[in-house]
């Protein structure tokens, strides 16, 4: 049911690095994005797979995980990503990639827990650094970089409180904690 793959898809900033997330899987969740909408059909993203160790490595010294944690420096060796993939767009074809940015990123996040893997979109990243640590052509805009692996941490979903807000916070024992609205406080009806 989708309503179970979208509970499952939350962003994970730790995973166990030991299992690999390989090409074919990332090929496939490349493949999920290709067929997902496109503002008039132009496809202009790009997709850049990362899965060997030094790739993962400069990609990951560009990156800040998990703003609301500021005395947490992100995921420790053992606990980061296992493979990445950047979202580029391609001004050569257009040059805003907002939206279909976002939905390429959900639909990847849907397939990655389908497989059982977990994710964190990151948009806080060292655009420059990475370009020229992966010596990106110019026409290719760094969108997002959506980080990949087997889930090392328990996420939980709870309504909103007055002690958190909508902070996402972690538990004495490392329990990533996630509010949510309640569904009445987003819903607007026009039913007359």
């Amino acid at each position: 049911m989708l309503k179970d793959l979208v509970l499952r898809s939350r962003s994970y900033r730790r995973f166990d690095e030991s299992v690999p997330v390989t090409l074919e899987q990332l090929m496939a969740l490349a493949d999920l994005a290709r067929f997902a909408p496109s503002a008039s059909n132009l496809q202009a993203l790009k997709f850049g797979l990362v899965s060997g160790a030094d790739a993962r490595t400069a990609v990951f010294s560009c990156l800040k995980f998990a703003s609301y944690l500021s005395d947490w420096a992100g995921p420790e060796p053992g606990e980061r990503p296992s493979a990445y993939i950047i979202i580029f767009g391609d001004q050569h074809i257009k040059k805003q990639f907002d939206i279909d940015a976002g939905i390429a990123a959900q639909t990847i996040m849907l397939g990655a827990a389908d497989m059982d893997l977990g994710g964190c979109i990151l948009a806080s990243v060292n655009r420059e650094r990475l370009r020229e640590s992966l010596d990106l052509p110019v026409h290719l805009e760094v969108i997002l970089v959506l980080a990949l692996g087997k889930p090392a941490e328990t996420v939980v979903l709870e309504p909103v409180s007055e002690a958190h807000g909508i902070r996402y916070y972690r538990d004495q024992a490392g329990v990533h904690h996630v509010p949510k609205r309640a569904l009445e406080d987003l819903v607007l009806v026009f039913n007359n």
